[in-house]
């Protein structure tokens, strides 16, 4: 008999609530947000957040930093995220009621972090370029790069990554929205961080959906032949609704 079984359904428990699915999206950003800030996603009090986050911590699934008088909450890792990412795509197979409001879909759909790294069309296409050009090489646990891969991320400005890590350099995550591959692993969530630093991305306030930039958009383009991430069409305006749980 397994012995997974019991432990498996008590993460899903804890995933399940509405209030902590909410509070654990919220998080997906790899930002580290405080019990407040988390209670007003929510949609719950404080005094039952911090009930939610005791149990998401106890669970595994949440790790906490004090500075000061503050705590902040940030997902244990990048394991969490990509089991809410997959959780995410198997709540994307229903249409109905669980489907986001036309704007909101359209910006996560375009370009947004998994965690550390570019999802949407943005990462579906740095992946795809990557691939089709012969760039990547199926290894253990991942990919590994080819010397012309490995030229193009130097020429992002992009150090390879570092050996005796445990966590994969390079490997492929199923994105929610479009049900393909993008790409995860330390160098794909290091080639985030270059963008952000150089202003090729940009972050959108409280969401994790992000912008390309135009001159963003040249460099990926001039570095990675075969890049293309069409810019977004304008999307009518809708009316403003709370997200729901692992929308």
């Amino acid at each position: 008999m397994s012995t997974h079984g019991p432990y498996l359904a008590e993460i899903a428990h804890l995933m399940g609530d509405p209030a902590r699915a909410n509070m654990l999206h919220a998080l997906m950003d790899g930002r580290a947000l405080t019990a407040k800030e988390l209670a007003w996603l929510a949609g719950v009090a404080p005094q039952t957040a911090s009930g939610h986050l005791a149990k998401l911590m106890q669970g595994g699934l949440l790790t906490v930093a004090v500075q000061g008088r503050h705590r902040y909450f940030r997902l244990a890792g990048p394991e969490v995220a990509q089991a809410l990412e997959g959780l995410m795509v198997l709540a994307g197979t229903e249409t109905g009621r669980r489907r986001l409001p036309s704007r909101v879909g359209a910006e996560l759909s375009e370009a947004r972090t998994c965690y550390d790294h570019f999802a949407g069309r943005l990462g579906i296409a740095i992946h795809d370029a990557l691939v089709a050009g012969g760039h990547l090489t199926v290894a253990d646990g991942g990919y590994g790069l080819t010397g012309s891969g490995e030229a193009i991320f130097a020429a992002l400005g992009v150090a390879p990554a570092n050996k005796t890590s445990r966590r994969a350099a390079l490997r492929p995550c199923l994105d929610w929205s479009e049900r393909r591959p993008h790409l995860a692993g330390s160098l794909a969530a290091a080639l985030a961080c270059r963008c952000f630093e150089t202003g090729w991305v940009q972050r959108r306030k409280d969401s994790r959906a992000v912008t390309l930039t135009e001159v963003g958009r040249a460099a990926l383009t001039t570095a990675l032949p075969g890049f293309r991430c069409d810019a977004p069409e304008p999307v009518s305006p809708a009316v403003p609704a709370p997200a729901p749980a692992f929308a």
